[in-house]
């Protein structure tokens, strides 16, 4: 009987288990996001190789968190959410994790040392939405607290559209200015990654808009 109580109990929700996974995993990205500003407000190329092996290794870890998420899911009967957003907002982080490092890893794989301000916009956009993304995680798992997290959805949603109007503009600056055409497709790579991010933000935001409406 003490066996079968023991079975039952490793089978019901551990709800901490997410909680605690997904808490460090916002927190990894957060460190992402602060590292990546830092690589696009230096113009020391040789500094930016040092933060990108440093970005690397946070990407890794994500990685990492990721799997622990997917195993939680094997390893749980009943979840606290549905499995499906569970998994959703465990790929979503990863996807802005993995679109940061693609941006940065542009920036030393061309050789940009440049620091204009339409990147260090875009970084510090990013430390913002992440922020709040980490806050909206911390909050969701308690309905007393779901009108503080849609104050989060709503600013992202904000953040996210600020990075499309930077996107828009600086592309179109790029295609203006005359530089070198190589250059040009250089930087849109760069700019692209950071939008690809910036959406997956939002993407993340949505999926905890949509476990609080199934679960209100």
């Amino acid at each position: 009987m003490a066996k079968a109580d023991s079975m039952i109990r490793f089978l019901l929700p551990r709800e901490e288990r997410f909680h605690e996974i997904l808490a460090r995993d916002t927190d990894n990205l957060m460190a992402a996001a602060r590292l990546f500003s830092e690589i696009a407000h230096t113009t020391s190329l040789e500094d930016r190789r040092v933060k990108m092996v440093q970005l690397r290794a946070i990407e890794h870890e994500g990685d990492m968190i990721t799997k622990s998420v997917f195993e939680a899911l094997g390893a749980t009967f009943l979840t606290p959410f549905d499995r499906d957003d569970i998994q959703s907002i465990a790929v979503d982080l990863d996807n802005v994790l993995d679109n940061l490092e693609s941006a940065a890893a542009y920036l030393v794989l061309f050789e940009l040392a440049e620091a204009p301000d339409a990147l260090r916009q875009f970084s510090e956009i990013l430390v913002e939405l992440v922020a709040q993304m980490a806050e909206a995680t911390r909050l969701f798992w308690e309905a007393k607290n779901h009108p503080q997290v849609h104050e989060r959805i709503v600013r992202v949603s904000e953040l996210e559209n600020q990075a499309d109007q930077l996107y828009n503009t600086v592309i179109a600056d790029l295609f203006k200015s005359g530089r070198n055409p190589i250059d040009i497709m250089k930087w849109k790579e760069v700019y692209q990654g950071l939008e690809e991010a910036c959406d997956a933000c939002r993407d993340y935001s949505n999926i905890i808009a949509s476990v609080m409406i199934k679960n209100a």
